[in-house]
């Protein structure tokens, strides 16, 4: 009796390891199916002289020939770049701090 106890449990094992592998890889597959679909949707629109007009006017503050353009530059009124918040502490650039830490080293000898 304990001999075939001992001789179904590795299969049944490696049957259920195998059937959590199956459902993780069909759950893989839906997203990989709404990643094309989105994709795809993406691709019609670039496909679209509108669509890309309307975006090169929206990112690229491009204008048609014959048209005047204005773009507001004090940022007072809309969705332009916001201002850091007051007390944002900037990080310093990458080679201070490198020389600050040979300083710190040299200091330690």
């Amino acid at each position: 009796m304990c001999a075939i106890a001992l001789s179904l449990a590795y299969p049944v094992r490696e049957y259920i390891a195998q059937r959590r592998e199956i459902s993780a890889l069909r759950e893989q597959e839906r997203v990989n199916q709404k990643q094309v679909e989105d994709l795809s949707q993406r691709k019609q629109r670039l496909g679209d002289p509108a669509y890309i007009e309307r975006e090169a006017r929206r990112r690229l503050h491009y204008c048609m020939p014959g048209e005047k353009c204005f773009v507001v530059l004090d940022g007072s009124g809309g969705k332009g770049q916001q201002t850091p918040a007051q007390g944002a502490r900037r990080n310093p650039p990458w080679y201070s701090t490198l020389w600050q830490s040979v300083q710190a080293a040299d200091r330690g000898r």
